[in-house]
């Protein structure tokens, strides 16, 4: 999924209802954005923002749907270029196929994960299909550390097979969570997984102290050590935790996406949808792809690629984690 917003207006982190959160949770509030066409889906984001930019090495979060693709017109993005980062996909409901420059060919489906890094160059396009009434998920993207940024492109594909918790379900499709891990590969240890909570279920689950830890919010009445989060939130959990509990306290399942990873010791200069070190790095990568140079062809798509927007007059600056 592209980045449509090229110089992204940046709230600050949120409080949960009642009070502040206790020290080493935080409750990072969602802002919509556009897909960038006038009969656009919305998308709601709750990274990067000003107050957090990272959670271990994930970096951006996209949350859509449910979604009337009959009145939205539904995903497509046209071919849109990547650097520095590995993009995740997954699905709650609908279909989408993504075509890229790796020359794959590939459909993105509930309970599956598909994982695309772009490393030195990459472009890739996403069309939900005619058969998708309903488009509902979050795409998800990882920062690629300093010395594996300029790797060659590469795709994985994985359908984790769900693992029983006492009062839940887990999908594990990155990481280890509750005794399963996934084969996928990454450059930095990381934690993904969609978590089922049965209606008034507590879980608690071990986790790595040395993770930070994001709980994305899709449904139900959460709570995360004690922390009220609404749907569409994100509520982040500081290292030092060898338990994460979380809480339904709706009549109905809650579906969350965990996410995890030792702080990213690296910063980062994000634009669109590159990331990069430096303001002249995302210079020099706007300037290959309006060339129609290093990022490659998307083979299939009938259409025009993505055009660039355009760079905002202040030199860009780099972002770390919040220390």
């Amino acid at each position: 999924m592209s980045n449509t917003e090229s110089h992204p207006t940046e709230t600050l982190c949120g409080t949960a209802a009642g009070g502040p959160p206790p020290p080493g949770i935080e409750v990072i509030t969602p802002r919509d954005v556009p897909l960038g066409r006038p009969r656009a889906m919305r998308v709601r984001r709750t990274l990067p923002q000003r107050a957090r930019t990272l959670i271990g090495a994930w970096c951006f979060a996209d949350h859509y749907g449910p979604d009337d693709v009959t009145a939205s017109g539904g995903m497509r993005v046209p071919p849109h270029p990547h650097t520095g980062l590995q993009t995740v996909s997954w699905l709650f409901s609908g279909e989408i196929e993504h075509r890229d420059s790796h020359g794959v060919h590939a459909f993105v489906r509930p309970g599956e994960l598909n994982l695309m890094t772009g490393g030195s160059g990459i472009c890739h396009s996403e069309v939900s299909t005619p058969r998708t009434t309903t488009l509902h998920g979050v795409q998800l993207w990882v920062a690629l550390p300093e010395e594996h940024r300029d790797t060659g492109r590469d795709f994985q594909h994985h359908a984790p097979a769900p693992v029983v918790l006492d009062g839940g379900e887990a999908r594990v499709f990155l990481g280890t969570l509750a005794g399963d891990t996934s084969p996928v590969r990454t450059f930095t240890p990381l934690l993904g997984a969609e978590l089922t909570l049965h209606p008034g279920a507590g879980v608690t689950l071990d986790v790595d102290p040395g993770f930070e830890h994001g709980v994305l919010v899709d449904s139900g009445d959460v709570l995360l050590a004690g922390t009220p989060l609404k749907p569409a939130e994100l509520g982040y959990a500081a290292p030092g935790r060898t338990t994460l509990t979380l809480t339904n306290r709706a009549a109905e399942p809650a579906r969350l996406v965990l996410l995890g990873g030792p702080p990213f010791p690296e910063e980062i200069v994000m634009w669109w949808n590159f990331i990069g070190r430096s303001h002249e790095e995302i210079v020099r990568a706007r300037e290959d792809w309006t060339k129609g140079s290093r990022f490659g062809e998307v083979q299939g798509y009938d259409g025009a690629p993505l055009p660039a927007p355009e760079l905002p007059n202040a030199p860009l600056k780099p972002r770390g984690r919040v220390r």
